[in-house]
């Protein structure tokens, strides 16, 4: 398990499934996560996009979890024969899947209820490997599952996010990464040269610069984050002043 130290912690996410990789499907999920995490102070290192495939799943999952505090995964844990996920995960962590002593007669009432009869298929979403904490889905009842630091959830966005929500909680934030948004009328051509100098300087802070081009005229957007306001106040006023400055030139 990776040091859960209180200034950073830090996760990483596999989004599973075909559909993502053949542009098929557009992930919602990553966008949607980063800034979940981003307010609860949780760094987004890693994601990492993986097709259906066993061995793909396991090999993704074993080497984030020994990296990260936290990794969430999305998609393939519904009841058709290409959602693997489950038993991938199993696999990563060697322990044998079975049916949840809560998740099966849950799911069990949940179509009774609806008059809809639990087909076996729909049964195999309530297998999780064995000793695992299940995630509550609000939208449609059948869970996702925890084991260890790493979360297993649905991929239809709607559910996602509700069982991101549900793990809230439980989920352990560092200090947040303040941040400050600086537009630049120059290309990063032109001020590529003193910003880095900048970035030298501030090592206390991150200072990013982002490319825009409105058809006529290149800009940038930069944007510094800090854990500090200090070291952010100090970073934003010396790219402010480089700026005024090359505005001189």
């Amino acid at each position: 398990m990776p040091n859960m130290n209180k200034n950073q912690i830090t996760a990483a996410m596999v989004a599973i499934g075909d559909e993502l990789l053949s542009g098929r499907t557009q992930d919602r999920n990553i966008a949607y996560l980063a800034a979940f995490l981003n307010i609860k102070g949780i760094e987004l290192h890693e994601v990492r996009i993986v097709a259906d495939n066993h061995e793909d799943i396991i090999a993704a999952v074993n080497n984030l979890r020994n990296r990260y505090n936290y990794v969430f995964t999305s998609g393939g844990i519904g009841p058709t024969h290409d959602d693997i996920t489950t038993d991938a995960i199993g696999a990563a962590f060697e322990l044998q899947v079975d049916y949840h002593p809560v998740a099966f007669p849950l799911l069990e009432t949940h179509y009774k209820q609806r008059k809809m009869e639990f087909t076996p298929a729909r049964q195999k979403m309530a297998r999780t490997p064995v000793g695992a904490d299940l995630i509550d889905n609000c939208v449609s009842v059948a869970p996702g599952f925890r084991v260890e630091n790493v979360y297993v959830m649905a991929g239809v966005p709607d559910i996602f996010k509700a069982m991101v929500l549900s793990i809230e909680p439980e989920l352990n934030g560092g200090e947040i990464l303040l941040s400050a948004n600086i537009d630049c009328s120059y290309g990063e051509g032109t001020i590529g040269d003193p910003l880095a100098a900048i970035a030298k300087k501030h090592k206390d802070s991150s200072i990013g610069s982002y490319p825009r081009f409105d058809g006529n005229r290149y800009s940038t957007q930069i944007v510094v984050r800090a854990r500090s306001q200090e070291a952010l106040d100090a970073a934003v006023s010396d790219i402010e002043t480089m700026l005024v400055h090359q505005r001189s030139l």
